[in-house]
């Protein structure tokens, strides 16, 4: 399948801006399941000053704020052929052992919902020797236990936050994911990407899964929000070991000259179109 992406994001700043800088990760990679034909960044109110790739492989870009900027406008577009793989990324790839994809995050960290979540499918038989069996069970218990409802929750939420609520968004399931494949001793981490949904190309965010590592596979992909592993309508863009290490837009710093004290984002808006083009 071919894909054509289209994403938008303006930061609205509360007043000019003195100094700032984001890093952006934003750019497909070619890998498993993905090829990318064509793909641009462009900044308006920002100059783009460096690129590099990240401890996870992913392509990581800085770009300074322009100084007097109330807004800064970031468009990231192009076209990506996929491939349905089932799910399955395949090997680790990058600079980090395995053992960094078993470690809790702020975002991540199992309490006692996501402790207790584990000891149910245990007593149901459901974790044992053959590990991707345990990780669809575990994605069917998480959907299960945290419904989708958008306007919940935001990237603060943890997964104990998350569970408690028992509704978020998709980052939320992928978190609580995440804290119970790493309690139940799997490794798991967070990708960002974009999803092609069917009848809504306009979206006005992007997507995220959680993945587990299983031996003999590698990594897999499990999309707790759609019940699905990732297949040739998804295309991944960065990875971490929460959404907040592999979040598109993040500002590093920033001050704004109003009152002499720095001032946080007023707002942001985002534009995301994703839609099937013809094969060529």
């Amino acid at each position: 399948m071919r894909l054509a992406i289209d994403h938008v994001t303006t930061y609205h700043f509360a007043g000019p801006v003195r100094q700032g800088l984001q890093r952006l990760r934003l750019s497909p990679m070619n890998g498993p399941g993905q090829t990318v034909e064509t793909w641009d960044i462009a900044c308006d109110g920002g100059t783009i000053e460096a690129s590099y790739d990240d401890e996870n492989t992913d392509r990581v870009t800085l770009i300074a704020i322009a100084p007097g900027a109330t807004a800064v406008t970031i468009r990231a577009h192009g076209v990506i052929e996929t491939r349905d793989c089932a799910g399955v990324f395949g090997r680790q790839t990058g600079y980090l052992p395995m053992w960094h994809f078993e470690r809790p995050t702020a975002l991540t960290r199992a309490g006692t919902g996501v402790r207790a979540l584990c000891e149910r499918l245990r007593a149901e038989g459901k974790v044992g020797n053959d590990r991707l069996a345990t990780l669809h069970a575990l994605s069917d218990r998480v959907a299960e236990a945290v419904a989708y409802e958008p306007g919940h929750t935001d990237v603060a939420t943890t997964a104990e936050g998350a569970l408690a609520a028992a509704r978020g968004v998709c980052q939320d399931q992928a978190h609580v994911f995440i804290a119970a494949a790493r309690w139940l001793g799997i490794p798991a981490r967070y990708v960002s990407g974009y999803l092609l949904i069917d009848a809504c190309e306009d979206q006005d965010a992007g997507h995220g899964w959680a993945e587990g590592f299983v031996e003999g596979l590698g990594w897999v992909g499990f999309d707790v929000a759609n019940a699905i592993c990732p297949d040739d309508r998804y295309v991944r863009v960065a990875s971490g070991r929460d959404y907040d290490e592999a979040a598109p837009v993040k500002g590093m710093t920033y001050t704004v000259a109003l009152g002499g004290g720095a001032r946080d984002v007023e707002r942001m808006t985002i534009a995301l179109n994703v839609k099937a083009l013809e094969s060529v």
